[in-house]
């Protein structure tokens, strides 16, 4: 084989690794990215002083007696659809909740997420909220927290504690069936069908591992035709996306009116 042939099949080579790095390196966490530009009228306000230092967008009746703690995905408590959301669980009569876990530092196309991950893991942001979830605990609140994508494992690791009474997890990362066997509250579980993060194949492992733990109430619910980010980063013109997006919500206030009490 002469040099000629010897560097084309190296280069062809180099080019077919590089592919198939980049796609194994995309990850549908950073597919359809807020746009903070779109933010509209918000029932709630941002505040500056909660317990651990956090900044968070609240919303609902601070006088309520029953508190939700919504987690965000990689992109933060700033996404004008998660505000969303969590003025129409507000209008419900809950004390909402919506932390900055990042502390002004959410991922941005800048940054690399593997590396972003390892500075804001989830577990350890679980650990340091710990001040925040006393405080509410002290008001005389009962609390649910919702998971979205990284707020799924945020929800998690939660539900392993003392500090809460029910979680739900839409389109969760991070996620695993040891994770399950921790888990100390009722749980639900909302997948999607074509989530490339947490399959649905994982999320049925996941409901296998709850299902042998017969003291835990549960439910897991797969969306149809929606991928990972549908319940809190969705196509607005999209009718069956926004439907889809309606629906999960529906399905996490009926969790936190079942069990939050």
């Amino acid at each position: 084989m002469d040099s000629a042939a010897l560097l084309f099949i190296c280069l062809a080579a180099a080019v077919h690794v590089a592919a198939a790095a980049t796609l194994h390196d995309h990850s549908q966490c950073l597919d359809n990215p807020p746009d903070l530009s779109l933010r509209g009228v918000e029932a709630g306000k941002v505040v500056s002083d909660l317990p651990g230092g956090y900044t968070a967008y609240v919303t609902g009746p601070s006088s309520s007696k029953h508190a939700v703690v919504l987690a965000s995905d990689v992109y933060g408590f700033e996404a004008p659809m998660l505000r969303k959301i969590a003025d129409k669980v507000g209008a419900t009569g809950y004390y909402v909740v919506v932390p900055d876990f990042f502390h002004g530092d959410p991922y941005n196309d800048s940054k690399n997420l593997t590396e972003w991950v390892k500075y804001h893991s989830p577990v350890k942001a679980a650990q340091d909220a710990k001040p925040l979830f006393t405080s509410l605990r002290n008001e005389g609140k009962f609390i649910g927290v919702g998971g979205y994508c990284w707020g799924g494992k945020f929800a998690t690791e939660m539900a392993k504690t003392h500090d809460i009474e029910v979680v739900v997890l839409s389109h969760p990362a991070y996620v695993t069936v040891d994770d399950m066997k921790e888990i100390k509250w009722p749980i639900e579980i909302l997948g999607a069908q074509n989530d490339t993060v947490t399959p649905p194949e994982k999320v049925r492992q996941l409901e296998q591992a709850l299902h042998q733990r017969m003291e835990i109430e549960y439910i897991v619910k797969i969306f149809p035709r929606v991928a990972h980010g549908f319940a809190c980063r969705y196509n607005t013109a999209d009718p069956f996306a926004v439907k889809s997006a309606e629906q999960a919500l529906t399905y996490m206030l009926d969790w936190f009116h079942k069990y939050l009490k």
